[in-house]
């Protein structure tokens, strides 16, 4: 019965301190989007991949076109 006398302080002491830094924690900005960039990064290197995708696609096909019309009529 005697060990309730140290485990409430404890408790009540840890309970404070747990709040105090969760608090802490908001207030400078560490439960931000913590996803965003790392997905944000993986996107981006899709997107340029998908455009140089597409010029190159784009220029394929230019050199496969004629240039001149009597290689159109061959």
């Amino acid at each position: 019965m005697e060990i309730i006398y140290l485990l409430i302080p404890l408790s009540l002491i840890f309970l404070v301190a747990s709040v105090w830094f969760f608090s802490w924690a908001v207030r400078n900005a560490q439960y931000d989007d913590l996803q965003g960039p790392a997905h944000r990064i993986i996107l981006d290197d899709r997107d340029s991949q998908h455009g140089l995708a597409e010029a190159a696609k784009k220029s394929a096909e230019a050199l496969q076109a004629p240039s001149t019309p009597e290689q159109e009529k061959a």
